[in-house]
């Protein structure tokens, strides 16, 4: 007999999301990650009697996500998933590195169910939390016939997590996806599609299973007025592997900061051009460092650690 993939599984890590402040009125100076993700579970009675299984897989700040934490929860959402009676997976989360772990596990997984990231930008304290209406929607979009992929969805959007990124600081709507790439929208608990499922190969987790401390490590230098090589070099004497230049426009560099990078590449650190735009491509021209295409700065990070995991 075949099981009925409803069942959605819950699982926390912390963030605004699970946050608290001394006063309602306060947006700002509360503590991240202080209720469990049970604890949002009950703030949201219209999930009530639907089948959901809650799991705390962290209690951190997302500013503080680590290695040993994505490791951590790529296992969890994996073991999830193999259970023939779930349907799919919402992860709680903080918004600072949302992107990252996003993309992460898109591609470490490329699962063939949903995995949901959602997350709040007032904490749960405040006069009108965003978090309870995030997390039902998340739920909602878990359930969706035909959902795949890793995405995120807050203020009634759902993004691809190759494409999205948090634009804005304080706004509630603070994320967007790149060149107008958005997945859905959930409308009154309605997901409306407008665009479509992530797709991908998984990378797998025999990619990551290196114990986290020996991860290669992978620094981000930006192209600024007057920059130079300082940091490069300074990096290079700390034995780092790999770096990514957040460039200007299409990944440009002041001459001595891409003097100092090419002479890195040549020692054998691996280097990548992105750019500090918000959205838009590297192109990949001749005589020019490597482009990351069209990823931005850290989600390029992420790829070339992956990458360096591999060798």
């Amino acid at each position: 007999m075949q099981i009925p993939a409803d069942l959605i599984v819950i699982l926390g890590t912390g963030g605004t999301i699970a946050g608290t402040a001394q006063t309602a009125s306060d947006g700002v100076g509360y503590t991240a990650a202080q209720l469990s993700v049970a604890d949002l579970l009950a703030a949201v009675p219209a999930l009530a009697g639907r089948p959901l299984e809650a799991q705390q897989v962290a209690q951190l700040d997302s500013k503080d996500m680590d290695f040993v934490t994505w490791q951590r929860l790529a296992t969890a959402v994996q073991a999830q998933l193999a259970r023939a009676e779930v349907g799919g997976v919402v992860i709680t989360h903080g918004t600072d590195t949302l992107e990252e772990t996003a993309y992460f596990l898109q591609r470490v997984l490329a699962p063939a169910k949903p995995v949901v990231l959602t997350a709040a930008m007032r904490p749960a304290t405040a006069l009108a939390p965003d978090g309870p209406q995030n997390l039902f929607d998340a739920v909602q979009v878990a359930a969706a016939p035909g959902a795949a992929g890793v995405l995120v969805a807050l203020a009634g959007r759902v993004h691809d997590a190759v494409q999205v990124r948090k634009t804005h600081s304080y706004r509630v709507d603070a994320f967007e996806s790149v060149d107008g790439a958005l997945v859905a929208r959930v409308e009154e608990g309605v997901v409306r599609l407008v665009g479509r499922w992530p797709q991908g190969e998984a990378l797998g987790l025999a990619r990551i299973s290196r114990p986290a401390e020996r991860w290669p490590r992978v620094e981000i230098v930006m192209n600024h007025a007057g920059a130079s090589g300082a940091v490069v070099q300074a990096l290079r004497a700390r034995g780092v592997e790999g770096l990514i230049a957040a460039g200007t426009g299409n990944g440009t560099l002041s001459a001595a900061l891409e003097a100092a990078l090419s002479e890195a590449q040549a020692g054998g650190v691996k280097v990548w051009r992105s750019t500090r735009c918000d959205a838009g491509p590297v192109m990949d021209l001749p005589g020019l460092l490597p482009s990351a295409g069209a990823l931005s700065p850290v989600k390029a990070r992420i790829e070339m650690i992956l990458a360096l995991l591999a060798g």
